[in-house]
């Protein structure tokens, strides 16, 4: 299935804000089939040509409950000069974590939010995570830090109905966070 802007599930859709459940390993042709989808929805979104034509948002992530599937899969593709990461996870979940944080100077968005939510969303300046992926066929353990590190833990909240700003702090939310890596 291609996914396009009609797929997107937005906010305040019930699936958004449910605990996913976990995948069955090994991967189902179904399963397998979504998590291929995903990747490929955020590999097409950095073509200008093919956003246009199918009507998508730029993306760096996306989770199965973004299309209505409660199931615990992501997609996290980044490609610039400074990081280049991909990865098609099942079950993710952090197992480890700096006690540093980190935000982006600009805050966060989501394919799911519109319009977007302004202020700092605090997160993890380095997380690591264990998680079948299916484009190396494998469990592995995988840290990031920095941008990827925020990305993956932005879509691993999607996955606990979380939304990033759950995270802002409300009663100001540009307050910078002392000690925080700025990004």
């Amino acid at each position: 299935m291609r996914i396009t802007a009609k797929d997107i599930v937005m906010e305040p859709s019930e699936v958004l804000r449910q605990k996913a459940a976990e995948v069955e390993l090994p991967l189902s042709r179904k399963d397998r089939q979504i998590l291929l989808d995903l990747i490929t929805y955020v590999r097409n979104s950095r073509d200008e040509e093919y956003r246009e034509k199918y009507n998508i948002k730029a993306s760096v992530g996306i989770a199965a409950p973004q299309i209505g599937v409660s199931k615990k899969m992501l997609a996290v593709s980044i490609k610039d000069d400074e990081d280049s990461v991909e990865f098609a996870l099942v079950n993710p979940k952090i197992v480890s974590n700096s006690t540093q944080k980190a935000y982006l100077e600009n805050g966060e968005s989501c394919l799911s939010v519109s319009p977007d939510v302004e202020g700092i969303v605090p997160r993890y300046a380095k997380v690591t995570v264990r998680a079948y992926n299916l484009l190396t066929d494998r469990v592995e353990n995988i840290r990031l830090t920095g941008y990827p590190a925020i990305v993956m833990q932005h879509e691993i909240d999607h996955l606990y109905g979380l939304l990033y700003h759950d995270h802002i702090n409300k009663k100001d939310p540009w307050a910078p966070i002392p000690g925080a890596i700025v990004i």
